[in-house]
């Protein structure tokens, strides 16, 4: 979930501002990195459930937490935690309020229910929100699902600041790297690498922490293009494609103006997720620079309103779309 509030923005973002010189590729990507992921794979019993999760492969999270075994119950609790997220991924919302009780005695899930509640309620959002804000204690403002959770919704609620605030004490490394992604909100790419530096230092070859580092290097511009793409396809080399990697690829593509070979990637991406919004909203972008039938824009409109109608981009869409009608309208009637 993480990438999709860096790759609508950054297509438009400023691409002569903090452009990056060339670099060589790093040496994670050869054998080195094969070999310590692998050695993590080994210790680590919730790897492929926390990656297929961080990757978008949400129904592989799912399936595999499903099955997988464990006897410590931190384990247990964080894979109860990477299989709901992964149901609020594939926008699951209602299963989730389900299962998870709205007393449970577990901050983290208690925590994953109102982001779901939330999430389902866009009328309620802000009453939500402030009741979640009265559970965030002390003790429980340092428990980082709990402070991802709240930062999401604040990220939601364009309160950028508030989220930076929350997640300040916050160590873990999905923690900082939601900390990138509110960096490069608001157009602070310098603070933002400081940040994956730091994140490098814990862990150069975390699948996160290689994220976070493309999402930088995007934004820095077009000299570093080239670098996040084949980053985006060793993980699809090692781990499969998945909607979330195909528009990342996608992205880096729209932003060198290779438009075809980019919507061959979001049509794939639909292939695996035909409600996938990002990759609606790139095919959007995609097909106006193709200078493809107008019908064909306004379908991938029309899908996004159905599919995904609480989704930012539609929203500010349609209130565009309004505003224009009612300016036609004054000037019609002053005609």
């Amino acid at each position: 979930m993480l990438v999709c509030y860096i790759l609508l923005e950054v297509y438009h973002f400023d691409k002569n501002k903090h452009r990056g010189g060339e670099r060589e590729r790093d040496k994670h990507r050869g054998g080195e990195r094969g070999r310590e992921l692998r050695s993590t794979e080994n210790v680590d019993p919730l790897f492929e459930i926390r990656n297929n999760f961080l990757l978008g492969a949400y129904q592989a999270c799912i399936n595999e937490a499903q099955s997988l075994q464990v006897k410590d119950e931190n384990h247990k609790l964080l894979k109860d935690v990477y299989m709901y997220r992964a149901y609020i991924g594939q926008n699951k919302l209602q299963l989730v309020l389900s299962e998870i009780d709205k007393t449970s005695q577990s901050p983290p899930l208690r925590a994953i229910r109102h982001y779901a509640n939330y999430l389902a309620n866009p009328s309620r959002r802000s009453s939500i929100l402030k009741e979640f804000e009265t559970e965030l204690d002390e003790e429980r403002y340092h428990d980082d699902i709990v402070s991802l959770m709240a930062a999401e919704m604040y990220i939601h609620e364009n309160n950028i600041e508030k989220a930076l605030r929350l997640l300040h004490p916050c160590e873990s490394l999905e923690t900082r790297s939601l900390v990138v992604v509110c960096l490069l909100k608001i157009d602070r790419v310098d603070l933002a690498a400081k940040e994956v530096k730091k994140m490098q230092a814990k862990d150069e070859d975390a699948t996160i922490t290689q994220l976070a580092l493309s999402w930088v290097n995007m934004a820095l511009g077009k000299d570093k293009l080239k670098d996040v793409y084949y980053t985006y396809q060793e993980m699809i080399d090692k781990y499969g494609s998945t909607p979330l990697l195909l528009v990342a690829q996608s992205s880096c593509l729209i932003l060198q103006h290779k438009f075809e070979e980019a919507e061959k990637l979001l049509l794939g991406a639909l292939q695996r997720d035909a409600n996938y919004p990002e990759a609606i909203v790139n095919l959007i972008v995609v097909s106006q620079h193709l200078g493809r039938a107008l019908e064909v824009t306004n379908r991938y409109i029309n899908q996004l309103k159905e599919g995904s109608p609480d989704y930012k981009w539609i929203v500010d869409y349609i209130a565009q779309e309004n505003t224009f009608d009612r300016v036609a309208s004054e000037q019609h009637l002053e005609a």
